[in-house]
């Protein structure tokens, strides 16, 4: 029973976690963002270089992670030892949900600098797109709202 309530949470917590990653691509858009007006800017790239963007770190991982760790520690030994090893089991697993979340919503992406046709210089940082390759050379638009921009071709 124990264990079929251990994986049970398991995986609700991973399905937690999997459906607060929310996309950083420069197609996806906000509800707030959508039938917005946005500033269009253009210009050139100059540079492009891949970078990591860190995942969420948000109190669901390690709050999924501790009960887990102290439903499965609380297994363990009984009396006063169930306890201590169900305190045990809720800090380690605490400290891994938290890593897990974060590592499952990391996510590869580009940093664009961007020569603007009014002469300015600009660095952009954006989820990288299968179906969105840029080159350097290439002309692009900056597309801004509500503080937000993205580089589309």
């Amino acid at each position: 029973m124990r264990k079929a309530l251990v994986v049970i949470a398991a995986c609700a917590a991973l399905a937690l976690v999997g459906g607060c990653a929310s996309s950083l691509t420069g197609d996806t858009y906000s509800r707030d963002e959508a039938r917005t007006v946005q500033t269009v800017r253009m210009g050139t790239i100059e540079t492009l270089r891949p970078v990591k963007i860190e995942g969420t770190k948000t109190p669901i991982g390690a709050g999924a992670g501790a009960i887990i760790g102290g439903v499965a520690g609380s297994g363990v030994g009984g009396g006063r030892g169930s306890a201590v090893a169900a305190v045990i089991g809720a800090v380690a697993g605490g400290l891994l949900g938290a890593m897990t979340e974060e590592g499952l919503t990391r996510t590869q992406g580009v940093e664009i600098t961007v020569l603007e046709d009014d002469g300015s210089m600009r660095a952009y940082v954006q989820q990288v797109e299968e179906n969105q390759i840029f080159r350097v050379g290439e002309r692009v638009r900056i597309l801004s709202v509500n503080g937000t921009s993205r580089v589309a071709h």
